[in-house]
C-alpha cells in the first residue's frame, strides 16, 4: 500500500512539475521555436541535453528543498547563496516572476486573438478574473487542474508527433540545419532554457517538495516530471519543424493542430489555455508569497497590485515579450542552476 501511495504521489509531483514549466511559451510552441526548433537538427540535440538537465537538476532541486525544509524559494536561495547574496537573487526573481506573469497574460490574450478572433484584452481580463477565483478558493485547485491537463497535453503532443512523422519529407526536415545568424545560441540553449524554467518554477516546486517530505517520492516525481517534459519537447519539436516559416506564428502548435487534426482543434485550444492559466496562478502564488516577506499586505491587495503591473507589461506583443525576456531571464537564472549543479547533496531523511 505504501508503494502504491508513493507512486501516486510521485505522479502528482510530476504533474505539478510539468504543469509549472509548461506555460504560455511552452504550450503554444513559441518558446520551443525560440530556443530549439529554429536551429533544426542542432535544436534536437539541445533538447536531449535539456531533458537530461530537467531530470537530474529538477529532482535535485526538490529533494534539497525538502531536506532543508525550505518553505519558500527565498529560504532555498539563502541555502544556496548565503544570506546577503540571496537577497539580490530573490529581488531579481521578483521582477522575473512579474515579467513571466506578463508573458502568460499576453499568451492568454494571444490565444483569444489569434485562435478565437476576439480582442486580446478579453482573454487577459477573463484570465485575471479566473485567477482571483482560484486564489480565493486556495491552491488545491492548481494541483487538480495540473493532474487533469498535463496527461491531455502529453497525449496531444504525441498525436501531433505521430501525424508529423508520417509526412513524406519528415526525415529531410529533421536533419535540416537552417542558417541562423545567432546559431551559437543553440549551444547554450539547453543550459539557459533549463535554468530559466527551473529558476522560475522554484516558486511552486520548493513548497510542494517540503510539504511532501518523502525523499523517494520526490526523487521519482522529479524523474517522471523531467521525462514528461522531455517527451513533450521532442514531440513538439518533431511537429514544429514541419511548419513552414515557423517563426512567424504566435501560437504555432495551434496552427499545426488545425491543419493536421482539425477535429481536436478546439479541445487543444482549451488545453493550451489551461496550461497558461495554471502557470499564471503558480506565478501569482509565488509573487504573493515573496511580497509578504517584505510587507504585511492582504492577499487580494497584493494580487491586485501584481496583476496591475503584469497587465501593463502584457500590453507589449506576446512574441516580442517572449523572445526578449525569456533568454534574458535564462541567463540570470544560470547562477542558481550552476550552484544547484555543483552543490553536494546527500539525502538524510526518510518519511
Amino acid at each position: 500500500m505504501k508503494a502504491n501511495r508513493n507512486w501516486s504521489q510521485a505522479f502528482q509531483i510530476a504533474a505539478v512539475y510539468i504543469g509549472t514549466v509548461v506555460g504560455a511559451g511552452f504550450a503554444t510552441g513559441k518558446e520551443i521555436v525560440e530556443f530549439f526548433s529554429r536551429f533544426g537538427f542542432f535544436g534536437f540535440i539541445s533538447i536531449l541535453m535539456s531533458g537530461y538537465l530537467f531530470i537530474m537538476i529538477g529532482s535535485k532541486l526538490m529533494r534539497m528543498a525538502a531536506q532543508i525544509e525550505a518553505k519558500s524559494y527565498q529560504e532555498f536561495n539563502e541555502h544556496l547563496f548565503g544570506k546577503w547574496p540571496s537577497r539580490i537573487i530573490n529581488f531579481s526573481m521578483l521582477f522575473m516572476l512579474l515579467g513571466v506573469s506578463a508573458v502568460m497574460l499576453a499568451g492568454a490574450g494571444a490565444v483569444f486573438e489569434e485562435q478565437l478572433g476576439l480582442p486580446k484584452n478579453v482573454g487577459v481580463f477573463i484570465t485575471i478574473f479566473l485567477s482571483y477565483v482560484v486564489m480565493l478558493i486556495g491552491t488545491k485547485g492548481l494541483f487538480a487542474v495540473n493532474t487533469f491537463v498535463v496527461p491531455i497535453m502529453i497525449s496531444f503532443s504525441l498525436i501531433l508527433m505521430f501525424l508529423s512523422v508520417r509526412m513524406p519529407n519528415f526525415i529531410e526536415q529533421f536533419l535540416f540545419i537552417p542558417h541562423a545568424a545567432d546559431g551559437w545560441k543553440s549551444v547554450i540553449a539547453p543550459f539557459s532554457y533549463t535554468a530559466l524554467n527551473l529558476g522560475l518554477a522554484q516558486a511552486v516546486l520548493v513548497p510542494v517538495a517540503t510539504e511532501v517530505k518523502d525523499d523517494w517520492t520526490i526523487k521519482w516525481g522529479g524523474i517522471l516530471g523531467g521525462l514528461g517534459l522531455t517527451v513533450i519537447l521532442i514531440a513538439s519539436h518533431f511537429t514544429l519543424i514541419m511548419l513552414p516559416n515557423l517563426e512567424l506564428y504566435e501560437i504555432p502548435m495551434a496552427i499545426i493542430m488545425k491543419n493536421l487534426a482539425p477535429f481536436f482543434y478546439w479541445i487543444f485550444i482549451l488545453v493550451i489555455y489551461g496550461e497558461i492559466f495554471t502557470s499564471v496562478i503558480g506565478n501569482i502564488f509565488g509573487l504573493d508569497r515573496q511580497l509578504k516577506q517584505y510587507i504585511e499586505i492582504p492577499t487580494m491587495m497584493s494580487v491586485t497590485a501584481i496583476f496591475a503591473v503584469s497587465y501593463l507589461i502584457s500590453l507589449v506583443n506576446y512574441g516580442t515579450l517572449l523572445s526578449h525576456l525569456y533568454p534574458l531571464f535564462g541567463y540570470i537564472c544560470m547562477s542558481i542552476f550552476i550552484l544547484l549543479w555543483i552543490k553536494p547533496f546527500e539525502p538524510s531523511f526518510k518519511k
